[in-house]
């Protein structure tokens, strides 16, 4: 690892001029590519303050060993020198947008004599107009098959092209009307050459004119009795039809815009583009990437833009969900390129709001189905253990993961989550929630939940014989055993049970009711959502239970550092690590099913109350309560005599609701009205 030290520009040296910069590593290959309005501002910043840069700028700052940059005239030459540089260096620490699949296009090639419609994929030619992308190959066919009834272009390949003309009969598309057959000269290229144009015209959102034409050709053929003509010309026009009706129609008719949208955690982002053309969604295209540095969305709009549209065809309107931060450069930049004005916005209402939400939930769906793939293949898992065990320096993969979050507002409705993972995948059976009593804060809760979660452990080992009883774990039981939290009842949730096997004594299954164990099976390793305390929380409930085979860590939000009790600095993992997406994966699992539990909890709280065990205090008299002290709070700490205000309460019902919200007995008193 170098040191930013040693190739950090001499003070001054760095012009103040807008520019793009390199970092090299010391092979002399170009690792990152950067612009900036000021080039001293930018790199300074690298340099100024190394421990408070994100860890993967870190990352990126020790594996480089030298800078160098370009000053360039305005903030649009920047855009462009930035993106050149990215495709002819493809530095490994830039954001790269990458295909969640190869989509395939519906291409018209007319750069050639006799234009051919097919399905593309792959690097645009030039000479060729493309529709789409689509989802499927098979909407691209479905769509062609009807629209051949109108406009029969040659699909054929140009092995099938030239037989067809050397032995003068045409395949059997042309035999069925579908082809104009140019093979074998039933029309000239100029007459095919204008079909292909009216194929074009009609996807490109022209629709209008194609239908109203046969329309008015049916009604022509029906007057001079020509009825069967007009039969396939009204087909022709149902045809038609069912095409459009493919495309969905969300704008006004004549709106062509790009419709971006985002999702993203801290390690990777998916992007999601509608296309729509005439008012009409023609196709859709899906991108996952890796968030090398901390970026905010407008930054990562930015980027995805310039990679977009660096060979792709420009709207005259582009919907994004955040401005990018140097938005009229960007904008003076993808006019330029397209040869007429680029409107970039973020829409806030209406039909293109509702357009910009549904594109932004397909994006989640994306990522979440992204993450899906990526968890559910073995080998990936395997990886991911494996990385855990090798960066916390344990004896084995950790088999076996639980995660504990705590989840409260303000300290009020205090729970907590314990969610379990076993050979990277969720064991839903295995959850458990905890309500905390101890409301201290954070680290206290998880002290308290660890606690109460491995004293039923250390029970429920005892219950199967496992305990010696002159050992320490049997003499940290017999102190757990008469603390009344790890008997509660309540204390967790359970969502079912997988069971193993029968048996009494001796084995982890409850002989009574034939079902494992509750808390009997111990973890490889346990995550807590949090910093340097919650680990050291952890370990020391671990400690004081006499458990030392168990190894803790703690997972830090903000920037993914994997903590160790004890420990000053945090184990970073890679960026790509999958180890990394592992935990993140277990404890965003911890924070949702915590989540989950707090909202229930909450919720029934609400509907309860100290006054509902106060003697002669019906609803309606709650209700008039509440409205004159304006909330539960404020008449907590009314005196009796400013509760007997409100009309309907006597002396001994003030009193009574005055002792229930403080916790007091009442005295005794007269009967009041």
């Amino acid at each position: 690892m170098a040191d930013p030290a040693t190739y950090r520009p001499a003070p001054g040296s760095i012009p103040e001029s807008p520019g793009v910069y390199r970092f090299r590593d010391p092979g002399g290959r170009v690792i990152y590519v950067g612009k900036a309005k000021s080039l001293r501002q930018r790199l300074n910043s690298y340099f100024a303050d190394f421990a408070g840069l994100h860890p993967r700028t870190q990352t990126m700052l020790t594996t480089a060993a030298s800078v160098d940059w370009t000053v360039v005239g305005t903030e649009v030459e920047a855009l462009q020198l930035e993106y050149s540089w990215i495709k002819e260096f493809d530095p490994r620490f830039n954001v790269k947008y990458r295909d969640d699949k190869s989509y395939p296009y519906l291409a018209v090639t007319m750069g050639e004599d006799f234009p051919r419609v097919q399905v593309m994929r792959g690097a645009k030619r030039k000479g060729t107009r493309y529709f789409g992308p689509y989802s499927h190959a098979w909407a691209i066919r479905e769509t062609v098959d009807l629209l051949l009834r109108v406009f029969p272009v040659r699909t054929c390949s140009a092995g099938v092209f030239k037989r067809a003309g050397q032995i003068g009969r045409p395949c059997l598309l042309g035999y069925i009307d579908k082809c104009s057959a140019p093979c074998v000269g039933r029309v000239t290229p100029e007459e095919h050459r204008a079909l292909a144009e009216d194929f074009c015209d009609f996807m490109a959102g022209n629709t209008g004119r194609f239908i109203k034409r046969l329309e008015r050709e049916m009604r022509e053929a029906a007057a001079v009795e020509e009825y069967e003509r007009a039969a396939r010309l009204r087909d022709d026009i149902q045809a038609l039809q069912r095409a459009l009706e493919k495309q969905t129609v969300v704008l006004g008719d004549g709106t062509d815009c790009d419709v971006i949208a985002l999702a993203e955690d801290p390690l990777e982002a998916a992007v999601q583009v509608f296309y729509v053309r005439g008012g009409r969604i023609r196709g859709q295209r899906g991108w996952v990437v890796d968030k090398v540095e901390e970026a905010t969305p407008g930054e990562l709009v930015e980027q995805f833009l310039l990679q977009m549209y660096g060979e792709a065809a420009i709207p005259r309107e582009i919907l994004v969900p955040a401005q990018p931060p140097d938005e009229a450069a960007l904008i003076e930049l993808l006019s330029e390129q397209r040869g007429s004005r680029v409107d970039l916005r973020v829409p806030q209402r209406g039909d293109k709001k509702s357009l910009m939400e549904t594109v932004e939930r397909n994006a989640k769906e994306s990522l979440a189905q992204h993450k899906l793939r990526r968890a559910s293949d073995l080998t990936t898992r395997s990886r991911a253990l494996q990385e855990i065990a090798d960066a916390l320096d344990l004896d084995q993969a950790p088999l076996r993961i639980e995660c504990y979050d705590v989840s409260h507002i303000q300290g009020e409705n205090v729970v907590a989550s314990m969610v379990v993972f076993e050979d990277g995948l969720a064991r839903k059976s295995e959850y458990r929630r905890f309500s905390i009593r101890t409301a201290e804060g954070d680290v206290a809760s998880i002290y308290e939940v660890i606690c109460r979660r491995f004293k039923r452990y250390l029970e429920e080992r005892a219950a199967t014989g496992e305990l010696d009883a002159g050992t320490d774990d049997a003499a940290a039981h017999d102190g757990a055993a008469h603390d009344g939290a790890a008997h509660d009842a309540d204390g967790y949730d359970a969502d079912g049970y997988d069971a193993v096997g029968r048996g009494g004594a001796g084995t982890p299954i409850d002989p009574e009711t034939g079902r494992p164990r509750k808390f009997a099976y111990p973890p490889n390793l346990v995550v807590v959502d949090g910093g340097p305390a919650q680990a050291a929380a952890a370990q020391r409930a671990l400690d004081e239970l006499g458990i030392d085979d168990i190894a803790v860590c703690g997972l830090a939000k903000r920037l993914e550092e994997v903590w160790l009790p004890g420990d000053d600095q945090p184990v970073i993992l890679p960026r790509s690590s999958e180890g990394l997406y592992l935990l993140q994966r277990v404890r965003d699992e911890a924070h949702r099913f915590a989540i989950t539990y707090h909202r229930t909890k909450r919720s029934k709280s609400l509907k309860e109350s100290a006054l509902d065990h106060v003697p002669g205090l019906g609803p309606a008299r709650r209700q008039a309560l509440l409205r004159h002290f304006g909330s539960v709070k404020r008449l907590r700490e009314a005196s009796a005599e400013e509760i007997r205000e409100v009309p309907g309460i006597g002396r001994a019902t003030a009193e009574a609701i005055v002792a229930a919200l403080r916790g007091e007995s009442p005295s005794p008193a007269g009967q009041g009205s």
